[in-house]
């Protein structure tokens, strides 16, 4: 018989069939069992009369199949019941559980014994419907920038030289050679725009060597990154982000509605997202809040008040921070025409958090070389990148988002892990 997913069993009233999945729950009614049956697609009750279906001590989270007769129960959760026949055990009794899995909205426990049990944790319905939506996220990432001519690629993870400088990378080791893992696709990204592809995407992992013990961060997480050629200024990319978020919530609306409901969050309105320069955000908070910013950035409060500040005055709930000290930022940023010292650079926030950093790039080869020097790096060591701008490198930009914290902050999630099917910070290096 071919297996029934559970949330299409009311299609099959009357007809006996084939369903496979975890006992959720078991209720003994004297002479009759009730157990609710869990799968990938939501649970159905299954009623079992008499003793002779099984010969083993049903436990929650055990593995079944069950063959048996589909019936109307208006009683029944769903509406419907599945009247069995047949029952076999497709796994060892599970063994008594470190926390309930199968009771309650929420799962009562702590997240290091979350993680420690990562697969058995992952049953739990909301904590399922975190990777739903996360996986409809990136479906519609990369949906939207198909329509757009963006090509996906995938880049290298072991590199010779970080995209960004400084202490935070991994070094692996690579046969006589030093290496790292990638801090980004920055380069490659760069590099193919210039190879012809004009616009490129990728979900690829990075890693980044920091030692922050935070809810926000993460030293291996998932990078929507893009990169688009023959751009007029960076508001070209920013605009692309704009129009992605606006088709990506849409697309959540539509197909994650009972996993955000599941979680209690609410999905955000998408309209034209404020553009704000860093300065003005800074001066902002000091005069409301007497918040002072470190210089030339945002720190996690001040990127808290400026949210508040902008949903408060333009009903926003997303901001573009802009123009960024050419200090702050990586030496490939492009210097702004009237102002050089700033950059055509940006943040964007959501509720609070920075989801994204972008910009428009220096394609310049001469210019890109003397912003190396000035940075106090040795052009030699990103010879292989340098290369492709001696040919003809339009002008060009492109952003990274952080799929963790985008999901964090859909979902309304505490912390970051969260977001994580199997977090790697400087503490948890398993499962």
């Amino acid at each position: 018989m071919k297996r029934i997913p559970t949330n299409q069993l009311s299609n099959h009233a009357g007809e006996q069939v084939l369903v496979k999945g975890w006992v959720n729950r078991i209720r003994d009614m004297g002479g009759v069992h009730f157990l609710v049956l869990r799968d990938r697609t939501g649970t159905v009750q299954v009623v079992l009369e008499g003793g002779g279906l099984f010969n083993v001590a049903l436990k929650p989270e055990t593995a079944l199949s069950v063959v048996g007769q589909v019936a109307v129960e208006p009683r029944a959760p769903s509406g419907i019941e599945l009247r069995a026949e047949k029952i076999e055990m497709l796994s060892f009794p599970a063994e008594d559980l470190p926390f309930a899995v199968n009771q309650g909205a929420t799962l009562r426990a702590g997240l290091d014994l979350i993680f420690n049990h990562r697969a058995l944790s992952l049953r739990h319905p909301r904590l399922a419907a975190v990777f739903r939506i996360q996986a409809e996220i990136v479906h519609a990432f990369r949906t939207f920038l198909r329509e757009q001519g963006f090509t996906e690629v995938h880049t290298p993870k072991i590199v010779a030289a970080g995209t960004e400088g400084g202490a935070e990378l991994f070094p692996v080791r690579y046969f006589e050679r030093p290496a790292y893992l990638a801090q980004s696709p920055q380069f490659y990204k760069q590099m193919l725009v210039g190879a012809g592809m004009e616009r490129v995407f990728e979900v690829g992992h990075a890693y980044r060597a920091e030692t922050h013990d935070t809810s926000r961060h993460l030293n291996e997480y998932v990078s929507l990154d893009l990169e688009m050629g023959f751009i007029d200024g960076v508001e070209d990319v920013m605009a692309v982000e704009n129009k992605l978020l606006a088709i990506l919530v849409e697309h959540l609306a539509k197909n994650c509605a009972r996993e955000v409901s599941r979680l209690g969050a609410t999905l955000p309105t998408v309209g034209q997202i404020p553009r704000v320069p860093l300065f003005e955000a800074q001066a902002a908070i000091k005069e409301r809040h007497g918040k002072e910013s470190p210089r030339g950035n945002l720190d996690p409060e001040g990127e808290r008040l400026v949210s508040r500040w902008i949903e408060e005055t333009r009903g926003s709930e997303w901001v573009f921070i802009t123009h960024y000290p050419v200090t702050e930022r990586p030496f490939y940023a492009m210097p702004a025409l009237s102002e050089p010292e700033l950059t055509e650079s940006f943040d964007l926030l959501f509720r609070g958090l920075e989801v994204t950093t972008g910009g428009q790039r220096i394609h310049d080869y001469r210019r890109l070389v003397a912003s190396i020097c000035r940075f106090g790096l040795d052009p030699g060591d990103f010879e292989f990148y340098l290369d492709a701008f001696k040919y003809g490198m339009p002008p060009h930009g492109g952003l990274a988002i952080g799929l963790e914290r985008l999901t964090m902050q859909l979902c309304g999630l505490d912390n970051v892990r969260e977001a994580s099917l199997f977090p790697r910070d400087r503490n948890r290096l398993t499962p």
